[in-house]
């Protein structure tokens, strides 16, 4: 009897656990019989996937705190290499985390595992000479925005668009009014919305700078309620740490991101998948990231593009204000708030601008589409065993 296809998958922060789950979910349609293992979160354990190494201990930016977590991430990766060699999977699908999975990827390819890298490195951000070395280590790179392919079809690196997976699943499950009555919200006071992040270092570097915002906010605009969507990899005692002395009231929202912010008529938040979701909402926002002194030299120095933030990425110019590093104070935060708030000019111009960034990532069906993309290398790999 042929033995169940496996699928090994890489996610190391809490994006790549729910495009991984989504994706999984999707392929377990068409091919019921798939196995998932890897190194994931609370998403691709409830996909089913047998999650081997809890990616919580590892979801971290930066050289700085790379460094400071070495450790973990190199048992990470010892155990992941461990599986690799001894368990020989069908298809390895590296999701982001993208210094690891290319260390992963070689090693994979080295033994004659097929690789699919889901979610490219920012090539045209920093280091774009590395699309011919990451066409070294892979099998086939899937892109979520349509002018990644280019980089990669120069160098010819087998590559598809797929979609961005946020299209298909950032839908809030009630309707806003009703989200209002859930939530104990006012249509008629200003709603703020705080995304402090989905890291442990960022809740710790942004998460003051946000609340003491949150306070700036509401001595100008007493009548002002605020919202936290909580991530799932952000543990509630580190949370209390903070909220337990603020001196505004912060209302903690669990499992329901896309029903808090489309409540909101502002929101602060850290740079990420977040700002791409809040634009798909087309909520106005500000971006505000802090990092290590040292990687955000080092940053400084390979960065290539102008922005951080997805939505100004994808625009192609600055339609969301972002505040890096020393900018990132509470007083430019709850400055650019007010102005989202009490200017309604600004803040219409910023929901035509993210409506057009919206059009621009397409009809969505992202996890579908890599469903599609790994049951098709898994059928060449049976065709053509090596």
């Amino acid at each position: 009897m042929q033995r169940s296809p496996t699928v090994l998958f890489s996610a190391g922060e809490a994006s790549g656990d729910r495009h991984a789950a989504h994706m999984f979910l999707e392929l377990k349609k068409r091919l019921p019989a798939v196995h998932g293992i890897g190194m994931g979160g609370a998403r691709m354990r409830e996909a089913g996937i047998d999650v081997r190494y809890d990616s919580a201990r590892i979801a971290v930016i930066g050289l700085v705190e790379v460094v400071k977590h070495y450790g973990d991430i190199r048992r990470a990766f010892k155990l992941m290499r461990q599986i690799v060699r001894e368990e020989r999977p069908d298809l390895l699908v590296c999701v982001d985390y993208k210094e690891f999975n290319f260390k992963l990827a070689k090693y994979a390819k080295r033994l004659g595992v097929k690789v699919l890298f889901y979610v490219s490195p920012q090539v045209w951000a920093w280091r774009p000479g590395r699309v011919r070395k990451y066409g070294e280590v892979i099998d086939m790179m899937a892109v979520i925005f349509p002018f990644e392919t280019a980089y990669y079809q120069a160098e010819n690196v087998p590559v598809r668009y797929v979609g961005h997976p946020s299209i298909d699943k950032v839908h809030p499950r009630f309707g806003r009014d009703e989200d209002f009555m859930r939530y104990g919200l006012s249509s008629d006071r200003p709603i703020v919305g705080l995304l402090p992040g989905s890291r442990i270092g960022e809740i710790r570097r942004m998460l003051p700078v946000m609340l003491e915002a949150a306070e700036a906010i509401a001595a100008v605009l007493p009548e002002v309620r605020f919202l936290l969507p909580q991530a799932d990899s952000i543990p509630d005692e580190l949370l209390q740490v903070y909220l337990q002395s603020a001196r505004v009231g912060i209302t903690v929202v669990k499992n329901e991101p896309y029903d808090a912010i489309q409540c909101c008529d502002a929101i602060m938040t850290t740079s990420g998948t977040a700002t791409l979701e809040i634009a798909l909402l087309t909520v106005p926002m500000v971006i505000a990231y802090k990092l290590a002194p040292m990687t955000y030299w080092l940053g400084r120095l390979l960065v290539k593009t102008p922005f951080i933030g997805l939505p100004n990425i994808v625009a192609g110019k600055g339609i969301v204000k972002e505040l890096i590093q020393h900018e990132a104070s509470a007083e430019n935060l709850s400055a650019e708030i007010l102005k989202i708030l009490t200017d309604a000019d600004y803040a219409r111009q910023m929901r035509g601008n993210l409506e057009g960034v919206k059009a621009q990532l397409g009809l969505g069906g992202g996890s579908e589409n890599m469903a599609e993309l790994a049951l098709e290398m898994l059928t060449v790999e049976k065709r053509n065993p090596s």
